[in-house]
């Protein structure tokens, strides 16, 4: 029987309120009231209907196991509680089954953990779409892009040590069965000032670190940096060391996470060299210098580093030191150098840092889009995963550019959000049939205005106040902005013509103040111009275009000088600008889905609540907004279908089984519970509650109803329980009867047969016994004629047996008497001669048992059949010493025969060649001891076999008896020179051992005798016949580490060969004939340099001196 699965809904067990719609009051005071009392039960998320607000709990929760993936796969999005897996199914599923574009929206501030969230989103989808080599490998590059971005785009802030300082947005596409097939990355405003300067208990991005505690010895040097992070400028020391984080460990998953995206090795090698001289940088300092024209120029301090900078990149160090030096501005034809002071080479040095790893950054988006891109062209499903920062609010009038452009940006997201929300409830409506009634709600599109109109807008206003002539300043700026704005309701200035705010002494007069929808945020006016600029002198991005290392060549296209472009480029605020409404055009064509990300501490620890802060987070997210804008219609909506089943037992006519409609159900159960018509309508599939007061009410009485059904199954359970155990006494109290009344009458019955039984054997017993009686008496009588008869026979066959024993013993001593008689008569005859042969007798009798013992002895006393054994059994007695020493002599003949034959005909010639070897130099030679364990090969090279040796191989035609390698002595200076030595049948070869070509050849006829020494070492002298054609440039001298072999196999197949015996000569001094001149080969003991390896020096014309260790 298959497991029933058990259907919950978000209402059950509910902590708090799980959907901040059913909220009531709707408050700012219960909507922290109720994130609270969630998240102290560790419910993390709450929805605003479909929105999913994610609290950051800082610490690991049980709730992102596998076995939640498939809990929360493919079911309603209402059905559980809240999660963000809920979220990405719904997206997931609308995307593949209804064939619609989807788009998750994670929002919040730093530290609020949406950099988490979009990994579980991406996880979550990885884990439920297709599997397969091809799909897995597109899932594993689309996480594994992650790691990457997260080291170049990320650091450690004082909120959040994880932090993202860029914003991302990463469309997956899918193919029509729900399988990913690539991914496309767009990146907007990174924070790349951050590269030069970082705010105090802050860190650059990760990846500067990462190298520096990762990166092998090796792989610095290359880099030419060192892993002390107090040598680099650009590197904030109060927060080198974050605790929790490794990032030696981190640097290693990036390396990896790198290859696994499809970075090639060489590629890998730039991005690092690129941020070691990003790094490098800023150790670069400067030092006024006067000119004689009274101008003040720069010069560099310290040109070490410089030098460095250039080695990595491939720039002419002259060409980089000038950049930093000069500036050239170009107007049509003409060309003005300007050299820069202190201050504008810092700026330039900064603004080169920042640019190339800001274009690094791009690059490495750009290249990870190429890996992880769709391969096919077919047509695709898009979910797009948005990860960027939120709104942003400092405090002490911190706000720059950056949070300004920021705060746009959300307030674009805050304005779709609301319109998209707007067009799904309008749509819903229209789709179930319910009147579209209009929602009051603020509308942000004044405060976008003010921020992107074209004419009047302060992003305009500031391009407009950088592209002008003269002196610009960001007073100027803050100017025209009062100028302009100053009758705007949503921007506020101490300098502007609005009197209100002319005493407003907490607005400096150097910032102005924008009312967003989230709340009031005052900017300082400060840096607005140059951000904006972001200007980058046409000299630094010339020099870097001419460097040799190719990727820097490829971040900055503007410098070649072929390509020359006069036009300024497009400032910071607008490309933003452009960025945004790019984005925004490709959200609007997707279904939106949305999590809220909140940080509930700036303390990063768990179990922590600050309600202040996440007041301040709720009101700039607009939160209650949504629910409001939620609530402007009909709270609560719910299909027919699940709505009748969580209800139906309210009502008498629906309960326990509705066999009509649903809606039909729906309609009488609220007909019955006499709800008013005004709180409800009916849609084409689903019931809509305006007020959430009528939603509780259902609830309260469903539990009511609830207690009372338990009531009442626990009633009907006890009867039943107790009549079953009434049914059950019952039948065991008559089972028990019937088995009581069935021993009683078998023992009854028992007890009659035992009687019987008894009655019947007392009878037979007394009639056996009186047929006993009669039968023993007639026995009696029988066997008493039977004894009477038996003494009687007995009696006459003793009498008998008596006299044929008196007769047999006359007879006997009849017998007895004639033999002794007899005997009497031959010892008398005999008697002489007895005594003349006794003694011989018995030693010939004595000698005879003696040998059959000592035989029988030496039977069980024989040695083993071993050659070797030398065991033999000791003699018994003197007299048999000749006998005991040739039985001896004879049993080991035999045994050696017997062991003989088991040579193979192979075993046997290698015995002989070891008996020959023994007759020859045993006793003779020092080197024959070693020489006896060592089995005779022959054959030491395999010149069959190997290749190198095939032309040696075609020269010889004969069998080879021999083949190894000796070392001929030269004839001049005693050096050895590597030959192949060569055995055949009828010759001795010496040839190349390099080239295998045959130097010399000898017939055995022409040798004559073989000399060596008495020595432990492995020289001997080839004598050749005097006349013979291959004795005219001499004897052969050689060594060899086979020399037993080598002599015994010579002079056995000389004797075979020729019938005659060679002469082997063995003498510590010989003669050797070295063409017209005989020379004497000596050989002395002495201590060697080379160790044990005998030496050969020539001493004088007739002397050859051979030192032996």
């Amino acid at each position: 029987m298959a497991k029933m699965e058990v259907k919950t809904s978000l209402l059950d067990d509910m902590i708090g309120v799980g959907d901040m719609v059913l909220l009531e009051p709707l408050n700012e005071d219960s909507f922290i009231n109720n994130l609270k009392k969630r998240f102290d039960h560790n419910e993390v998320y709450t929805y605003i209907g479909s929105v999913v607000i994610s609290i950051n709990p800082y610490r690991s929760l049980p709730i992102y196991t596998p076995e939640k993936v498939e809990e929360y796969r493919n079911r309603n999005f209402y059905e559980l509680s809240p999660h963000i897996f809920a979220l990405s199914d719904e997206a997931y599923r609308s995307l593949r089954d209804q064939d619609k574009d989807q788009c998750i929206l994670i929002t919040g501030e730093s530290g609020a953990g949406k950099t988490e969230a979009s990994k579980l989103v991406m996880s979550y989808v990885a884990a439920v779409c297709g599997k397969g080599a091809e799909v897995n490998q597109v899932k594993e590059q689309l996480l594994q892009s992650n790691p990457v971005l997260e080291a170049f785009g990320n650091a450690k802030t004082v909120r959040n040590d994880n932090s993202s300082r860029f914003g991302k947005y990463m469309d997956i596409e899918f193919d029509f069965k729900g399988d990913p097939l690539g991914g496309v990355i767009s990146n907007y405003l990174l924070e790349k000032s951050r590269v030069v300067k970082q705010p105090r208990g802050e860190r650059n991005f990760h990846i500067f670190y990462q190298i520096l505690s990762g990166a092998s010895e090796e792989f610095l040097c290359k880099l030419k940096l060192e892993r002390d992070f107090s040598r680099y400028n650009y590197l904030g020391l109060d927060s080198a060391r974050v605790n929790g984080v490794d990032d030696a460990s981190n640097f290693r998953t990036v390396r990896n996470a790198m290859q696994i995206v499809g970075f090639m090795d060489h590629e890998t090698q730039s991005v690092f060299e690129v941020v070691a001289a990003v790094l490098k940088l800023g150790n670069i300092e400067f030092k006024p210098e006067s000119r004689s024209n009274g101008l003040d120029e720069s010069k560099i301090k310290d040109k070490n580093e410089l030098k460095e900078i250039c080695e990595l990149t491939g720039i002419d160090q002259s060409v980089l030191e000038r950049a930093f030096s000069f500036r050239t501005v170009e107007a049509k034809q003409e060309k003005v150098s300007t050299t820069l002071n202190v201050a504008q080479a810092y700026y330039a040095r900064d603004a080169l840092a920042k640019n190339l790893y800001s274009r690094l950054f791009s690059w490495l988006v750009t290249r990870i889009n190429e890996s992880i891109k769709a391969q096919t062209k077919v047509r695709k499903k898009v979910m797009g995963v948005l990860d960027i920062y939120g709104f942003e609010i400092f405090e002490n009038a911190d706000n720059s550019f950056e949070q300004f452009i920021i705060n746009y940006c959300n307030e674009k997201l805050q304005q779709i959000f609301i319109e998209l929300t707007l067009k799904e409830e309008q749509e819903e409506y229209i789709r179930e049939g319910i009147e579209w009634t209009h929602i009051e709600y603020f509308n942000n599109a004044i405060i976008c205005d003010l921020i992107e109109n074209n004419q009047t807008g302060i992003l305009a206003m500031l391009d407009e106040e950088c592209l002008r002539p003269g002196t610009v300043t960001d007073d100027t700026f803050l100017e025209k902005l009062n100028q302009v704005c100053a009758t705007h309701q949503h921007f506020e200035s101490r300098m502007s013509k609005c009197s209100r705010f002319l005493n407003d002494t907490s607005l400096p007069h150097s910032c102005f103040r924008i009312q967003h929808y989230a709340g009031k945020v005052m900017y300082q006016v400060e840096g607005f111009v140059d951000k904006n600029n972001d200007l980058l002198y046409r000299d630094l991005s010339q020099a870097m275009w001419k460097a040799n290392h190719s990727l820097i060549k490829a971040l900055f296209p503007e410098g070649n000088p072929a390509k020359i472009n006069l036009k300024r480029p497009p400032t910071a605020g607008s490309q933003f600008k452009a960025s945004v409404a790019t984005l925004m055009k490709n959200l609007q064509t997707k279904n939106p889905n949305y999590i809220r990300c909140i940080k509930p501490n700036d303390k990063k620890a768990a179990h922590i609540f600050n309600e202040a802060l996440v007041c301040h987070q709720i009101r700039y997210l607009g939160l209650l907004e949504n629910v409001r804008v939620r609530r402007a219609g009909y709270a609560f909506r719910q299909p027919y279908e699940p709505c009748l089943e969580r209800y139906k037992m309210l009502c008498k006519q629906t309960w326990p089984h509705w066999r009509g409609p649903a809606r039909a159900g729906v309609e009488v159960l609220f007909n019955e519970l006499g709800i008013p018509e005004e709180e409800f309508s009916f849609g084409r599939s689903k019931i809509f509650i305006r007020n959430p007061r009528t939603l509780f009410k259902l609830e309260d009485l469903r539990k009511q109803r609830l207690e009372d059904l338990a009531t009442l199954i626990e009633k009907i359970y006890r009867g039943w329980k107790c009549r079953t155990r009434f049914l059950l006494m019952k039948k065991c109290q008559v089972v028990i009867a019937s088995w009581y009344r069935r021993y009683s009458q078998q023992k009854k019955y028992q007890k009659i047969k035992g009687s019987a039984i008894t009655v019947q054997s007392y009878i037979r017993g007394w009639k056996a016994r009186k047929l006993l009686r009669e039968l023993k008496h007639l026995k009696r009588c029988n066997e008493a004629a039977t004894v009477i008869a038996a003494y009687w026979h007995g009696t006459q066959a003793r009498r008998e047996l008596r006299r044929l024993k008196d007769e047999a013993r006359n007879k006997h001593a009849i017998a007895v008497i004639w033999a002794f008689w007899l005997g009497y008569k031959v010892r008398r005859e005999y008697r002489k001669f007895f005594r003349a042969n006794a003694g011989r007798k018995i030693y010939e009798f004595t000698l005879q048992r003696l040998m059959q013992k000592y035989f029988l002895e030496m039977k069980n006393k024989m040695p083993s059949l071993s050659p070797i054994d030398k065991n033999w059994p000791a003699r018994p007695y003197l007299f048999l010493d000749s006998t005991h020493k040739e039985l001896k002599r004879i049993f080991h003949l035999w045994r050696c025969k017997k062991y003989r034959d088991q040579f193979t005909d192979q075993q046997k010639l290698i015995y002989e060649e070891k008996l020959e070897a023994s007759e020859l130099f045993k006793d003779k030679k020092a080197l024959y001891p070693a020489s006896v364990g060592q089995p005779f090969q022959g054959a030491y090279l395999e010149i069959s076999e190997n290749p190198k040796y095939k032309k040696l191989k075609d020269a010889v035609d004969e069998k080879i008896i021999i083949a190894e390698v000796v070392n001929k002595i030269n004839r001049a200076n005693g050096k050895a020179a590597s030959r192949i030595f060569l055995l055949t049948k009828n010759n001795v070869l010496l040839a190349d051992q390099k080239s295998g070509t045959i130097k010399s050849e000898v017939p055995l006829g022409d040798v004559t005798k073989v000399s060596m020494s008495s020595q432990n070492d492995g020289f001997f002298a080839v004598h050749l016949k005097e006349g013979s054609e291959a004795a005219s440039k001499g004897d052969f001298l050689l060594s060899s580490d086979h020399l037993i072999e080598m002599a015994t196999k010579l002079y056995r197949t000389t004797l075979s060969q020729t019938k005659q015996k060679l002469n082997i000569e063995i003498s510590d001094e010989f003669l050797v004939q070295f063409k017209q001149d005989k020379v004497c080969v000596k050989f002395i003991q002495g201590s060697q340099k080379n160790g044990n390896i005998p030496t050969c020096k020539r001493k004088n014309n007739r002397l050859l001196e051979v030192a032996v260790p």
